[in-house]
């Protein structure tokens, strides 16, 4: 068996030989010529000669005679980056359910069972040993039923063997086991050789011709491997398995660009760990709610757009390419695969094509999932990151509510419907290309779906192209989306006045299916501000209508408050909220150079502070904390200097009046001087608390019911040193947050009536007392202490 050494990183990280896999495989087959097909059929077990085991005569040690115990086996799935590969292990459960299904495949003779695994994520195919993706497209990974393990002498994780390497390392151990006999070599037609000196110590040795070529020194040709029965005897950290029960899903949806992080992984990736944080998180602050049952676990689902825009159907990286310059290659593609996504949704025809994915794809996540998880009751959110959350906020304004869409479908049909194609071309005066429409079997629904590029494949001039699409786009949405919603719920502004052509009060609602269909676009019109659906700057497109209603809207790293500024937008109605979603969180960094706030636009008149995420452990970081007691010790310092200078400067102002006679005026003048001394400090306790009372009074409008909408995270004590150098890192940590993840989970199952058991710690700030389950904290509150029970 040659597989090269001295590669090092994950866990089970193979070294990159190309003809490591094929040895790996052909174990047991011919690769030299004279080989038997006995010798191919076995290894050959002989006695071993002295001089390969004389090292290890010292370790060589009587064993006593034991049994033969069945090795148990253990799941692993293969994971290939770039040109690194890794073994991971499954979770018990999941090992035990495939383990179970190969069993059965083995019995009872049946053709395949596919096997759900880590939370139903991902389908393994058992008798084909692939692990499929369920919600989002992935190459198929490797399975492997694993029992031996092997470690070079730079490897820092153990790699398991091929299934056929390890049914015959298995046979060789159970013959040295039943007949006691050891120091056993068993030789493979690869040229591999494994030693079995005792149960503890076995060693596999490759032939030279198979080493690396670098390898020059004569000691590291004969370097053997360790190898390992059964993953008890390996160090290997098999996860926790997942809990069944689902109490919420979110849907995340990413920034410009394919990566997600500064280690350019993709929002699959960053949606796992996102989603491992949020496991251990459950486990720490819902121990018991989970114990008792009451509380399962949180799904997150990805959500890509970016692959179908830059893919083969748009058509837009080749458009871009052939107006690229060759110089600077690298930067320029780094500038047409993720800059301009920015620019690419302010175009109508992409926003439009960046819109429907994320519409289809949130559609299809949920309709997949509620197939899978046929049980599921809880409700959904959405997340967006840096331009994703952009994206989710044009779109959830766009959304119809209940009453909105009861309302189109009891109204009268939409125009467009009730007349004929005929009719429509006579209104337009263009009836003269009826036979050319007629003659491709196109009607008004179809014609709906129609662009320019197409009208003008049939002939039709520039003008009456612009006509017919212009018509076509006006009348296919009803009128209350064309208006907008945010004028009927006093939206974030007014909304234009729209002007009037012959058929402008005629359409009405359409059903629900009728949003399916696309609407043509205009290639010479950016932006059309007399039909936008809001009144907030969106360019001219049709936002298509989600299937479920948004619980909550997470925004990490968003450019909302800017976007909207440049659109025109001043200030955020307080009475506005998004039709279909009633909470909506702000979440930064504060170092992050692509995040806006966006409580001033709703509140203006007051400077108010976002509110700090508390720290997933409790309290604030120590450095914030050093830096309050700091400012507080200043302030009070400050008080005393000007209470003492206050002092002294009333003393020296008494010094006449004592020597006056006696009198009323002199007792007079000490009590006015005590009484205004007095009155300033209740003046000022006054106003702070008038202050205080103000802060808390202050209503954030309805967009998140009430609260507040900006959340920053507490920056680690190394960003505050040089906030410039980890600005990029900034607009990146959310998906590895865990003060973030903390957040969400606190918002979802407040709202599930669940609490977790660190509250007191992150409300108040108070010495911990006690440990365990039964914690006491003591809370510095109103001069004294109290002691609060967890």
């Amino acid at each position: 068996m040659s597989i090269s050494e001295g590669e090092e990183g994950g866990l089970f990280r193979a070294a990159p030989s190309d003809n490591s896999q094929d040895l790996l495989d052909n174990s047991t087959k011919t690769v030299a010529t004279g080989s038997t097909p006995e010798d191919q059929a076995s290894p050959v077990v002989d006695e071993a000669s002295p001089s390969s085991a004389s090292s290890f005569e010292m370790l060589d040690m009587e064993s006593a005679h034991a049994p033969y115990q069945e090795v148990q086996p253990h799941w692993f799935f293969c994971r290939r980056a770039d040109d690194n590969t890794s073994w991971l292990p499954f979770s018990r459960e999941d090992s035990d359910k495939l383990e179970n299904a190969f069993t059965n495949i083995s019995d009872e003779g049946e053709e395949d069972a596919v096997v759900a695994v880590e939370g139903q994520r991902y389908d393994v195919h058992v008798k084909e040993r692939k692990r499929y993706a369920v919600y989002w497209e992935q190459v198929p990974s490797e399975v492997r039923r694993c029992t031996w393990f092997y470690k070079g002498d730079k490897d820092t994780r153990f790699m398991p063997y091929p299934e056929d390497f390890s049914k015959d390392l298995e046979e060789a151990y159970r013959k040295a086991v039943t007949s006691d006999e050891w120091k056993k070599k068993l030789d493979f037609p690869t040229g591999e050789t494994v030693i079995l000196h005792n149960p503890k110590l076995i060693m596999q040795y490759q032939p030279i011709g198979l080493q690396d070529d670098w390898v020059s020194s004569p000691t590291e040709h004969t370097r053997p491997r360790t190898v390992k029965r059964g993953v008890d005897n390996i160090s290997v950290e098999i996860p926790d398995g997942e809990p069944e029960k689902v109490d919420h899903v979110v849907f995340m949806v990413h920034g410009i660009g394919p990566a997600c992080d500064l280690r350019f992984r993709s929002i699959i990736q960053c949606v796992n760990d996102f989603r491992s944080v949020s496991l251990s998180l459950l486990a720490s602050h819902y121990k018991r709610a989970q114990q008792e049952g009451q509380v399962g676990r949180v799904e997150f689902l990805p959500v890509n757009w970016h692959s179908a825009l830059h893919g083969d159907a748009t058509g837009v990286d080749e458009d871009i390419q052939r107006i690229t310059l060759p110089s600077i290659s690298r930067l320029r593609h780094f500038t047409n695969d993720t800059l301009l996504d920015l620019f690419f949704y302010n175009s109508p025809t992409y926003c439009q094509t960046i819109v429907d994915t994320v519409a289809s794809e949130f559609n299809r996540l949920h309709v997949l999932f509620k197939q899978r998880h046929p049980e599921f009751s809880g409700t959904v959110s959405v997340v967006g990151h840096s331009l994703g959350s952009l994206i989710l906020f044009d779109m959830l304004t766009n959304q119809r509510d209940e009453s909105q869409v009861r309302q189109g479908i009891s109204g009268e049909p939409c125009h467009l419907n009730c007349n004929t194609l005929e009719q429509t071309l006579n209104r337009l005066g263009l009836q003269q290309y009826l036979d050319v429409l007629q003659n491709e079997n196109l009607d008004l629904e179809s014609l709906a779906l129609c662009r320019d590029s197409d009208l003008k494949d049939l002939g039709i001039p520039l003008g009456p192209r612009k006509k017919i699409l212009n018509y076509v786009r006006r009348k296919w949405l009803p009128e209350d989306c064309r208006m907008g919603a945010v004028c009927q719920a006093q939206g974030p502004q007014l909304q234009p006045e729209v002007t009037s052509t012959q058929d402008a009060n005629e359409s009405s609602g359409l059903p629900p299916q009728m949003f399916q269909f696309h609407r043509p676009q205009s290639v010479t019109s950016a932006v059309d501000y007399e039909y936008f659906d809001v009144g907030i700057g969106q360019v001219s497109i049709d936002y298509p209508q989600l299937e479920f209603h948004p619980q909550t809207f997470f925004a990490f790293g968003s450019p909302i408050g800017m976007f909207l500024t440049v659109r025109g937008l001043k200030r955020i109605d307080p009475n506005y909220t998004f039709p279909t979603c009633k909470s909506f969180y702000n979440i930064y960094h504060p170092y992050d150079p692509v995040a806006y706030r966006i409580e001033p636009m709703i509140v203006s008149e007051v400077d108010l502070e976002p509110m700090l995420i508390p720290h997933h452990k409790g309290r604030k970081r120590m450095h914030l904390e050093l830096k309050d007691s700091l400012t507080r010790m200043s302030m009070d310092l400050k008080n005393n200097v000007l209470g003492s200078l206050r002092t002294a400067w009333q003393s020296f102002a008494r010094l006449p009046v004592a020597a006056l006679p006696p009198g009323e005026g002199g007792e007079t003048t000490t009590e006015k001087t005590l009484e205004e001394t007095q009155g300033e400090c209740d003046e000022a306790e006054s106003s702070e608390s008038v202050e205080e009372r103000e802060h808390r009074e202050i209503k954030m409008g309805m967009l998140n019911g009430g609260r507040r909408i900006d959340y920053v995270l507490q920056e680690k004590p190394i960003e505050s040193f040089n906030e410039y150098l980890f600005a990029i890192q900034s607009h990146l940590c959310y998906w590895e947050s865990e003060d973030t993840a903390l957040l969400l989970l606190k918002e979802i199952y407040d709202n599930l009536g669940q609490c977790y058991r660190s509250l007191v710690c992150v409300c108040f700030e108070g010495e911990r007392e006690g440990e365990g389950d039964d914690e006491a904290w003591e809370v510095e509150q109103g001069g004294g202490t109290v002691t609060v029970h967890v």
